[in-house]
């Protein structure tokens, strides 16, 4: 048995597509909707890898370092992609989300599938789309249980020490952008809790809706939701909130996005660190926070706040209702 065909169980019968996608005009409660770029924004891998992290600091850490650092997290993402989510077979098949190709998953049993010999070619044909649906089903399933029951003892302690000499290294930027998602996280929970209290709760989604976290990467699928495992990251975004522009541009995942959070009373903002996500939430008119990782900058982890974030937001939604309240 493969060592994906054990980690499969009886819960993979029922295809993880059908879970009811949030619409947010079925809440009494204002939504945020952050949408976050991965490198550079969350996590620092690329900028580690060039050097132009390091040497942003004018000498004052070490280059060479950065860029080990950057080459042992690069090995890492490699080995896991390839050794437990099939980026060997599905390396070209890259897609949008993971439910891109759920219509075509018709919800097999895939406990006793043998994914070595079903014959998987890129999807030009509807075969092919069902089988590259099986595996997004298995990656997303392996996504909920987490690296800590993919990984054996020894992996798990050279990825924990790995984690924790970067966050040295980069003056706690991993620890501090988890710390922003889990802050936003608490205070929904805080102000949900305050709602449920005075009975205003009405929906079985409020207790899930006040603050959403949406990841929009130009990396490929697969790559980005491993790097939200190995980045410990997974327990604050959800698979279903992972998008992949690297075919369709940041501008359709956006929209799609949009689509999906429909409502009047949702609220969008765009963090990130380069060109494509800023003009893209320009033409969607929403905020973007743009991130600079330079010493100085605000808009960096640590650094960055709710407060900041909620800022651009009020400056772009408050305007429209007063245009609107005008009108």
């Amino acid at each position: 048995m493969s060592k994906v065909e054990e980690l499969l169980d009886t819960s993979l019968i029922h295809p993880w597509k059908r879970a009811k996608i949030i619409r947010t005009d079925a809440i009494a409660q204002k939504v945020n909707v952050y949408i976050w770029d991965m490198d550079e924004t969350l996590i620092l891998l690329k900028s580690l890898l060039n050097g132009t992290y390091a040497e942003a600091f004018n000498g004052s850490k070490d280059v060479q370092k950065g860029k080990e650092i950057g080459r042992m997290w690069e090995d890492h993402l490699l080995r896991v992609c390839d050794d437990y989510f099939f980026y060997e077979q599905i390396e070209n098949c890259n897609k949008p989300s993971l439910d891109a190709l759920s219509d075509y998953d018709d919800g097999r049993d895939l406990s006793d599938y043998d994914f070595g010999k079903d014959r998987f070619t890129s999807p030009c044909d509807d075969p092919s789309r069902r089988k590259l649906a099986y595996r997004y089903r298995v990656i997303a399933h392996k996504y909920v249980l987490g690296l800590r029951n993919v990984l054996d003892e020894e992996r798990m302690k050279q990825w924990d020490d790995l984690y924790h000499l970067t966050d040295i290294y980069t003056d706690r930027w991993l620890s501090s952008a988890r710390a922003f998602l889990e802050q936003s996280a608490e205070r929904s929970k805080i102000l949900n809790a305050n709602l449920a209290s005075s009975h205003e709760l009405t929906h079985p989604l409020d207790s899930k809706s006040q603050n959403i976290h949406v990841l929009v990467t130009s990396g490929s699928l697969v790559p980005s939701l491993v790097k939200c495992l190995l980045f410990r990251l997974d327990d604050l975004m959800t698979h279903q909130n992972v998008y992949s522009s690297w075919d369709v541009g940041k501008l359709h995942c956006f929209s799609l996005i949009k689509e999906r959070f429909s409502g009047s009373n949702a609220q969008f903002c765009v963090i990130g660190d380069g060109w494509e996500e800023c003009e893209a939430a320009e033409s969607m008119k929403w905020p973007f926070v743009k991130i600079d990782f330079r010493p100085g900058s605000s808009h960096k982890f640590p650094g960055l706040t709710l407060r900041t974030v909620d800022h651009y937001i009020g400056v772009i939604y408050e305007n429209s209702d007063a245009a609107k309240d005008e009108l």
